[in-house]
């Protein structure tokens, strides 16, 4: 049975995704940066539920240490890592003028360098295997840019400039790397936004709602398939229509 790993995957959009690609048959490794992410939780147990494997690696994505030491440890439990998402991230939002150099570091070494980790190490697996689908968590922000999120935007638009050259790189021995950006989705990370940023976000929306995580878990799911063999180096934009 294939494996799926996928990073930041406690909760949120990365949850969605986990349980997601257990109904379509992968056994599953989940990622978090500690235990506490997976207190109250109850995310393992629906993903066993679907009879498949599930195991929790507790790991800090924006180590290159961790990072390798976990990968390995994934391989050896499951025997091969076919698919890989990068969805850890976090945010540390402030407007240019006042934002910190330890907000900016902070958000790039979750959000940026896990990628190069992790599509590193993964991505030699992949290759022995001569198979594989790398999937990264981008982000609108990446496309547009955002007031008050210069280091997050700065992440996502690296991580699309990293996935196609991930795709030109691996592709021939079988690999494939994709993006999916989202818009505005529903999770705890959102939730702390103000009313009135909501609404402005919900304004330009094309669609008049905000995504669920669901919305991310499907077009993931097609991407980690067979139908997407030949998908690669592709952004796909899960927004709603926003700034359409």
């Amino acid at each position: 049975m294939a494996t799926a790993f996928i990073t930041g995957s406690a909760r949120g959009i990365g949850a969605a995704i986990a349980l997601r690609l257990a109904k379509d048959g992968f056994n599953i490794a989940l990622n978090d940066i500690s235990e506490a992410m997976f207190e109250d939780n109850d995310i393992m147990e629906k993903i066993k539920a679907e009879g498949v494997e599930c195991e929790k690696f507790i790991c800090d994505v924006s180590s290159f240490a961790d990072s390798e030491k976990t990968v390995k440890a994934i391989k050896e439990r499951f025997g091969s890592i076919d698919v890989l998402v990068n969805n850890a991230g976090i945010t540390r939002d402030g407007l240019l003028a006042r934002m910190s150099e330890e907000q900016y570091d902070m958000v790039v070494a979750v959000n940026q360098k896990s990628v190069f980790n992790m599509s590193k190490f993964v991505g030699n697996i992949m290759m022995r295997q001569r198979s594989g689908r790398i999937i990264n968590l981008a982000s609108v922000a990446g496309v547009y840019g955002n007031a008050g999120q210069m280091n997050y935007s700065a992440t996502k638009a690296a991580i699309i400039g990293m996935t196609k050259t991930v795709a030109k790189e691996l592709g021939s021995r079988g690999v494939t790397c994709n993006a999916v950006a989202p818009g505005f989705i529903k999770t705890p990370m959102t939730d702390k936004l103000t009313e009135e940023q909501k609404n402005m976000m919900l304004g330009q929306i094309a669609m008049k709602r905000f995504g669920d995580v669901d919305d991310i878990a499907g077009v993931v799911s097609f991407l980690a398939s067979k139908d997407a063999g030949y998908v690669t180096g592709q952004v796909i934009e899960i927004s709603g229509g926003i700034m359409m």
